[in-house]
């Protein structure tokens, strides 16, 4: 498949603190790449770089070989807070970056008509974030990221402030959405059973100042059922990571103690 983002040697600093240090990652088309790595590893920092709401020290970030310079319709962003406009409906949140885009009302409406379908909100059109459960206005952040149509969509822990069953069903969905539609996503979690469910690919990053460390392809079949997690590949995935992310949790642990 071919290459759409390509991250060569990205760095960030705050201040004299080296948060991130010389990063390379390539995504090919219709990956789904999770990012797994003990707190305060940089994952966030390295998807706000991709997104255009932070900058690079060092290194460029391309996306269809143009370097991304910030922000764009191109890459949709979902953050684990609910990012909702809440004085919009779940239909006018949905529709706000068509709006911004210029299309007229009726495409607007039968795109976003469209997408809280395939989230599970039909019916929900007018009611308001307040009315919603977090699961819900999750699921309109989902659509309104999905409904603009982008290159990417662009993931930091969507579903960590949700509850264990609300976030397997938000798993489910996620995922047979992109096994539907094969969007490119780039998503932050740190959840390993949830990497390894979710992912095509899930890549490791180590501690303070991180880097990538492990890079491991996720060759379970699709479409993906959660029995899936049960199988031996399961699990012989599962020990590997989760050893890899808990050598590098020591690693920051001792960091800190040592500080």
């Amino acid at each position: 498949m071919a290459r759409i983002l390509s991250i060569r040697g990205v760095e960030r600093r705050f201040d004299t603190t080296l948060a991130l240090q010389a990063t390379d990652l390539d995504v090919a088309e219709n990956d789904f790449i999770t990012i797994l790595g003990p707190s305060g590893c940089g994952k966030s920092t390295l998807l706000r770089i991709v997104a255009g709401l932070d900058t690079q020290t060092a290194g460029e970030v391309t996306l269809d070989a143009k370097r991304i310079q910030g922000p764009g319709a191109d890459r949709g962003m979902v953050f684990q807070s609910y990012t909702l406009f809440p004085w919009l409906s779940v239909l006018d949140n949905v529709c706000f970056g068509l709006v911004e885009r210029g299309l007229p009302r009726a495409q607007q409406l039968e795109i976003a008509h469209g997408f809280i379908a395939k989230v599970g909100l039909k019916g929900f059109e007018q009611h308001y974030p307040k009315q919603l459960s977090g699961g819900m206005q999750q699921r309109t952040a989902i659509a309104r990221a999905l409904a603009n149509d982008p290159r990417m969509l662009l993931m930091d822990e969507p579903f960590g402030a949700l509850d264990h069953q609300t976030r397997e069903l938000m798993q489910e969905l996620l995922l047979g959405i992109w096994e539907e539609q094969r969007k490119t996503v780039l998503f932050v979690t740190h959840d390993i059973d949830e990497a390894i469910f979710m992912a095509s690919r899930v890549v490791v990053m180590s501690a303070r100042p991180g880097r990538i460390k492990l890079d491991r392809e996720v060759a379970l079949p699709h479409p993906r059922h959660y029995s899936v997690k049960t199988t031996p590949e399961f699990a012989e995935l599962k020990a590997e990571l989760t050893e890899a992310v808990r050598v590098e949790v020591r690693a920051a642990q001792q960091a800190a103690a040592a500080a």
